[in-house]
């Protein structure tokens, strides 16, 4: 079967072709599958914004290695032993982290850092999966759609961490596509004088047409003065940054509300160091800073709501597999809200 893997990790848009992180398709055999496993022949697979920082080398993992975790497919063969009623057919997405269930970490509500978690590539044309990482994609939304069901878990489990509540202000730093989603949903959530900062035009309306009030550029706009005028000299009371760029970082301290929650959900240089003054801002203002990685848990509830979701937009730029150079090409100039690619031909 077809899968692609990074095959040379560097920046993907570094100007020196023999520095440049690479992808290509390899050709991988596909084993039979376990009784509480189901064979899913995946349909689509959404280029996530971490696929670059992951390929230019942030985990330090030597490649080749395979990539996409953002998918959705059909259930093709069901182990004897699955119990939670997948049939050949059934429309999926889910998780695609494996779980052991055993660990300090999965015994204490903390899966996501799991000691013994195992991943399978979804850029792919099958995937083998436990049948607790999958969950049925609801009537009305489409296959093409269906492969955000991670993405948007990501964005749910940003904002539930925020512990929003009716009538805050929030402000969400930084347009991609976790970041649209972010806002769709803390509208959900009763978010008041919503704000995206975000420097690329397109993505600001889109974020308009989502469900932001205000939209600002960050290199054209005073974003500290604006976020006065906006709050009425409060400062936003739920702040979450998803652009990783340090300098988005550290504004967001400095518009924010006392006792604001703030939100990081990005991949940083790793050797970015947060200044934070914890006098002025843990003690004085009751700051409440935290981050996430990856969404436990959430995946059940993130697929009841996406068809309150505007999400096509989101998929609108697909690429098949054997594109997947074009595809990623395209990713990173930045033109597109998001690329998917289409790993079976034969699946609409």
């Amino acid at each position: 079967m077809k899968v692609v893997y990074a095959v040379k990790t560097g920046d993907m848009m570094d100007p020196d072709p023999e520095k440049r992180g690479a992808v290509e398709i390899k050709d991988d055999p596909l084993r039979e599958i376990e009784d509480d496993e189901l064979l899913i022949k995946v349909a689509y697979c959404a280029i996530c914004g971490s696929d670059p920082h992951v390929i230019g080398g942030i985990f330090g993992w030597d490649p080749p290695f395979g990539m996409g975790h953002e998918v959705s497919g059909i259930v093709e063969k069901v182990g004897k032993g699955v119990k939670n009623g997948f049939k050949p057919g059934d429309l999926v997405a889910g998780n695609f982290r494996r779980y052991c269930g055993s660990c300090y970490y999965c015994t204490n509500g903390m899966e996501n850092f799991c000691e013994n978690a195992v991943e399978m590539p979804c850029m792919s044309e099958y995937i083998i999966w436990h049948e607790k990482q999958a969950v049925r994609i609801p009537d009305g939304v489409s296959l093409k759609n269906g492969c955000l069901i991670e993405p948007v878990s990501v964005a749910l489990r940003a904002v539930e961490k925020s512990g929003i509540r009716v009538g805050q202000n929030a402000v969400i730093s930084g347009g991609g596509p976790i970041g649209l989603l972010t806002l769709q949903i803390i509208s959900l959530y009763g978010a008041t004088n919503l704000t995206l900062i975000e420097p690329n035009p397109m993505r600001r309306d889109l974020a308009v047409k989502y469900g932001a009030k205000h939209v600002l550029d960050p290199f054209s706009d005073d974003i500290r003065e604006r976020a006065k005028e906006i709050t009425d000299g409060i400062g936003f009371d739920i702040l979450i940054e998803l652009s990783a760029a340090p300098s988005a970082a550290e504004l967001l301290i400095d518009i924010s509300a006392i006792a604001a929650h703030l939100v990081y959900l990005a991949q940083y240089p790793r050797d970015y160091n947060l200044p934070l003054n914890l006098y002025d801002q843990m003690y004085q203002k009751e700051l409440t800073v935290t981050g996430c990685i990856v969404s436990p848990y959430g995946f059940t509830r993130t697929a009841r709501i996406m068809q309150r979701l505007d999400l096509d937009d989101l998929t609108a730029k697909v690429f098949n597999i054997d594109d997947v150079k074009e595809a990623f090409d395209a990713h990173l100039s930045g033109e597109y809200p998001k690329v998917v690619i289409k790993c079976n031909a034969d699946i609409d």
